[in-house]
């Protein structure tokens, strides 16, 4: 088991190899609009799992998330021979590539803030001319003592 730092050092070198080789060295169209986001290296340093995300040609297009996972399925040996050739392990990690969803959850979650914050508007809205019940001042008032007048 390798520690912790190596295991961070040897991902972030890996995503920087393999984002290197897919804008360089790789000449597959399908991988133009691929960005790599993370890379996650388990404690053995046998296995990594890099992740990616697409983004789209223009604002109107949808991304081809298909198509770039076919296109990393298939350079994925000549990924991993970069990975070796760049890291110097014993051992090259074996490469998955999992697609990111974090834009998508990005999204989800500005959503439903919007949607909070326009149901506490609407509850501001709703309770603009309302009344606490009871009375204004809560707090009784000390008795004055009736007594010393007698």
């Amino acid at each position: 088991m390798a520690d912790p730092a190596r295991a961070r050092r040897l991902s972030k070198r890996i995503s920087q190899i393999v984002a290197s080789a897919i804008e360089h060295e790789i000449k597959d169209p399908r991988l133009n609009y691929v960005t790599i986001t993370d890379t996650r290296v388990t404690a053995d340093l046998h296995d990594a799992t890099v992740f990616y995300t697409v983004l789209g040609e223009n604002l109107e297009s949808a991304p081809d998330f298909a198509g770039a996972a076919a296109a990393l399925e298939s350079a994925r040996g000549v990924l991993r021979s970069k990975v070796g050739q760049g890291t110097g392990v014993r051992f090259t990690p074996t490469l998955t590539f999992v697609a990111d969803t974090i834009q998508d959850t990005a999204r989800q979650i500005e959503d439903l803030l919007a949607k909070a914050r326009e149901a506490d508007a609407e509850v501001a809205r709703r309770s603009a001319g309302a009344q606490h019940a009871g009375d204004p001042d809560p707090y009784k008032a000390p008795r004055e003592d009736e007594d010393e007048e007698d």
